[in-house]
């Protein structure tokens, strides 16, 4: 099989890792962030809960593959209330997820589970805010929070640090197999 950690380094990640997907930490309570709807997409995409599935589900799901690469984008951020470069770094962390997804579902299949930071925005507003079917469900993205990981526990399991600096922002996605 193709070294995955390589085909995430060699698309731009500043580190990956692989894991067995045992190691990594889950919790159903991550729901509970979700439904404060801190970051306002709650009910409003397809990749986030309420419409991504029941939690524990899709933490019996996540845990149904063995294997799990973890890749992540540090960004340099001018303070610590850099909302702007806070966006900026979320934006081109997805972009590189997107590539790092097509590139290893082109080699394990396009079932491969491939999860991100903040869910998918592929749409400008998601089809869901307007009940029609998503209009690319092969490419949506859903977070590894809506699946129940715990991201600031991935560094136990693979060495990725969570923090990485003052004035940074870290942000994670896996794939799982």
């Amino acid at each position: 099989m193709m070294d995955l950690v390589k085909l995430c380094l060699d698309c731009g990640a500043h580190h990956a890792a692989q894991t067995e997907t045992e190691r990594l930490s889950f919790s159903e309570t991550f729901l509970t962030l979700c439904e404060q709807n801190v970051c306002g997409r709650y009910g409003k995409n397809y990749t986030c809960p309420p419409h991504v599935g029941k939690i524990s589900d899709l933490i019996r799901h996540i845990k149904a593959h063995k294997t799990a690469v973890m890749w992540q984008t540090i960004h340099v951020l001018e303070d610590s209330y850099d909302f702007e470069g806070m966006t900026q770094g979320k934006q081109l962390h997805y972009e590189l997820t997107l590539k790092i997804a097509e590139q290893a579902r082109a080699i394990l299949g396009p079932e491969l589970l491939v999860l991100g930071a903040g869910g998918c925005f592929l749409c400008e507003r998601c089809a869901v805010q307007t009940q029609e079917p998503c209009r690319f469900p092969q490419r949506a993205i859903s977070s590894l929070e809506a699946y129940g990981m715990n991201v600031s526990k991935v560094e136990e399991a693979t060495g990725l640090k969570y923090i990485n600096g003052a004035n940074t922002v870290t942000y994670f996605s896996g794939m799982f197999f």
